[in-house]
């Protein structure tokens, strides 16, 4: 299985790298079956992060059409505008400024591939979105964006991780781990995705919330 994750200007990187060495660990206990890419929709480059001075270095380009999976991060930064502090970039300016970019096509092309799975973690899911990409799909996000979600035709859901089948994504910023890590139970295993929760002294969060099964007949 080949994972890109997509970088941009202004990601978050923790939504990025807790991602990322899941699904290099996955690979070190699959001896290389499991292989991640750091991308970018323009090819390799240095990606500043929302978090300076911190950067990554993108060594390929999205490709759709190689991808088995896709994983978007979410932008760093603060919800809103806050007076008197133009160092403070708000979430949604980077977002929008992502939406400027290549990014959107070729995400939108992987959607529309029955060989490659979308991911996304924290905001990730609000680039899709804000894309037109999320129309009907249940999603979650940060918790402090549901409305974002739900006005740009996504239906939000409060969950650590919500799988839809193709498209799966993650909450807060720290849930990108946990996603990453069903996403290798899912598609290599329980057993590969317990040895790796073993490596990182980590246990998963939550209930994986998907649309099947019995509807609660209580709302809460």
């Amino acid at each position: 299985m080949l994972a890109q994750i997509a970088l941009f200007d202004g990601f978050d990187p923790l939504d990025a790298i807790g991602s990322y060495e899941v699904l290099y660990a996955a690979g070190m206990f699959t001896d290389g079956d499991v292989r991640v890419e750091l991308v970018t929709a323009e090819g390799p480059r240095e990606v500043p992060s929302g978090t300076p001075p911190v950067t990554l270095t993108a060594t390929g380009a999205l490709d759709p059409a190689r991808a088995d999976l896709l994983v978007l991060p979410g932008a760093a930064g603060v919800p809103g505008e806050v007076p008197g502090r133009p160092d403070l970039v708000p979430v949604e300016v980077r977002l929008a400024r992502a939406l400027e970019t290549g990014l959107p096509r070729l995400a939108g092309e992987a959607m529309a591939r029955d060989d490659t799975l979308v991911a996304t973690v924290c905001g990730g899911s609000l680039l899709l979105a804000m894309a037109g990409l999320a129309k009907g799909r249940p999603a979650t996000g940060h918790g402090l964006t549901p409305d974002v979600l739900r006005e740009n035709g996504a239906v939000p859901v409060d969950a650590r991780v919500v799988d839809d089948g193709d498209l799966v994504t993650g909450a807060g910023v720290t849930s990108g781990i946990d996603l990453a890590l069903h996403l290798v139970d899912r598609e290599i295993g329980p057993r590969v995705a317990h040895a790796v929760e073993t490596l990182f002294h980590h246990e998963r969060r939550g209930t994986v919330w998907s649309p099947g099964g019995r509807t609660p007949t209580l709302t809460l």
